[in-house]
């Protein structure tokens, strides 16, 4: 099967510019490979993929009290057996040289795992061996996906932005609200456009507009536009509250889940086009019922970027250099600055979203909880890899707990579970089991919860820069986030998700 010509509903837009092929972990010497396989012995991964079926849910019990128009935040419960196996595979095996799809957004409940392709979100029956045309349900839009959120409420509802049709030039302006369990579109609307750069204009004709984002906040879906925001009520889609940009700022982006934060980019005429001072950023806290601004934070002259890992504790993640973020902020309830933490010119990497889709929030390897943010070390070694997780006080800005990786694999934070860490440890040369483990902060304890082993083709997905990795209900999905044709001659079928669940879990009859 494939994703097909026209009128397929999976009709790719035009291929955007690539980026370079991950990079491959170099080899071990024989004797390390035979001192690590040791090691890799002892930790009873046994290494299952075949047919998985479905089973009963096993974990992912959200927090207390949360109800459908809720962030969901779900707490993992470590399998009876943390050995992994198959639990989903969707892939397709006629890709042509030449083709491109892009493939945004990424969910999942017990049940189904959803994916966005281009103009369509298909939801797949976990449990199955999906390729295209297996789909449970598939929710048709009028044009490509321009936006979308990680978030999604207590009733398996999340939300997208897609173009006004299937042409080139058309503006991104409308956002769907959906179900993830049925594909059940609750509602729509359209909302306004802005024109690119620092007017406030509204985008007419061809012209290009400022890039839209969405995000959820209890009981709310918020869409910034560059010239304002729209705030829609959950249950119908009606409008609850807007905003319009005055002066020289313009919001893009927002960051929702426990509270609202939106992004605010400003421009200085006076200033020179190139200087770092032609350009400044605020983060702006909401109230998500009425839309009325709590307090404005204002990020210091030189600041080249500013993203928001999380909107609940506030914590900004900024880039002050040329390259790359350089500093994390925790703020107060006032929005005043409580601590700066200073990744020390790359020793710590935090990582946020620079794609075609604006998602301010969207930071995969900072995770914020239990009154600190983790972070991630550059990897050490030239032979063997290794690399560490640390902990950062919100309160002072001093490190607390630091996780090893050991030789020979690499740890990714991924979120928050209650208040542990939840990250997946990369091995190298498939010598050990891959694994997803719960760091405990308090204790300093690392729990596996999964141990599996990805086949070699799929190794780039594990890279969280061009994938995205989803932990749900006892299972962790690697979902690409875009995919190309082979090359002649290069075999014509590819992963596009892989998930894995625990063999405890029951199987049932298909």
């Amino acid at each position: 099967m494939s994703f097909g010509p026209p009128p397929s509903m999976y009709t790719p837009p035009a291929p955007p510019a690539q980026p370079p092929a991950p990079k491959r972990r170099p080899k071990w010497p024989l004797a390390l490979l035979a001192l690590v396989l040791v090691a890799a012995l002892g930790t009873g991964g046994r290494l299952l993929w075949g047919s998985g079926t479905g089973g009963t849910k096993t974990s992912g019990a959200p927090t207390a009290a949360q109800g459908p128009l809720d962030v969901r935040e779900t707490v993992e419960k470590k399998p009876a057996n943390p050995t992994g196996k198959m639990a989903f595979r969707f892939s397709v095996d006629d890709m042509s040289p030449g083709e491109h799809y892009e493939l945004p957004g990424m969910w999942a409940t017990d049940g189904i795992l959803a994916k966005g392709i281009n103009k369509t979100v298909v939801g797949l029956r976990i449990g199955d061996d999906a390729s295209p045309g297996d789909e449970k349900w598939k929710l048709p839009l009028d044009g490509p996906i321009c936006g979308y959120t990680r978030h999604v409420t207590g009733d398996n509802r999340t939300a997208v932005l897609f173009r006004a049709n299937d042409r080139g030039n058309a503006f991104c302006n409308h956002v769907a609200f959906f179900d993830l369990d049925d594909g059940r579109e609750v509602w729509d609307a359209d909302f306004p456009v802005s024109q690119l750069g620092d007017g406030h204009g509204m985008a007419t004709g061809g012209d290009e507009q400022d890039t839209p984002s969405v995000t959820l906040v209890h009981g709310t879906v918020v869409v910034t536009w560059g010239g304002g925001t729209d705030a829609y009520r959950m249950e119908d889609g009606t409008r609850a509250w807007e905003t319009t940009a005055t002066g020289p700022c313009q919001d893009m982006g927002a960051a929702g889940g426990g509270a609202l934060l939106v992004r605010e980019q400003c421009w200085n005429d006076k200033a020179p086009a190139d200087s770092t001072d032609a350009t400044t950023y605020k983060a702006r806290k909401v109230d998500p019922k009425t839309g009325r601004t709590l307090w404005t934070y204002s990020a210091a002259k030189g600041v080249r970027d500013l993203n928001i890992p999380s909107a609940e504790p506030p914590v900004l993640a900024v880039q002050a250099g040329e390259i790359g973020i350089s500093e994390m902020l925790s703020l107060d309830g006032h929005g005043n600055t409580r601590a700066v933490i200073r990744l020390q010119n790359g020793t710590y990497v935090g990582e946020c979203s620079y794609d075609d889709y604006l998602s301010t929030e969207d930071c995969p390897t900072i995770a914020v909880g239990a009154g600190q943010v983790f972070l991630r070390s550059k990897d050490s070694g030239e032979l063997i890899n290794s690399n560490w997780i640390i902990g950062f006080d919100l309160a002072t800005g001093k490190t607390t707990r630091k996780f090893e990786s050991g030789p020979g694999s690499l740890l990714y934070p991924v979120r928050m579970s209650g208040d542990r860490l939840l990250a997946v440890r990369v091995t190298d040369q498939h010598v050990m089991p891959t694994g997803l483990v719960a760091l405990d902060p308090r204790t300093g304890a690392e729990t596996p919860y999964l141990y599996f082993d990805l086949p070699q083709e799929a190794d780039f997905m594990t890279t969280t820069e061009y994938n995205d990795i989803v932990v749900q209900d006892g299972r962790i999905f690697f979902g690409v986030k875009k995919v190309d044709g082979p090359a002649k001659g290069q075999p014509r079928w590819v992963y596009l998700v892989l998930g894995v669940e625990s063999m405890a879990v029951r199987q049932e009859p298909r």
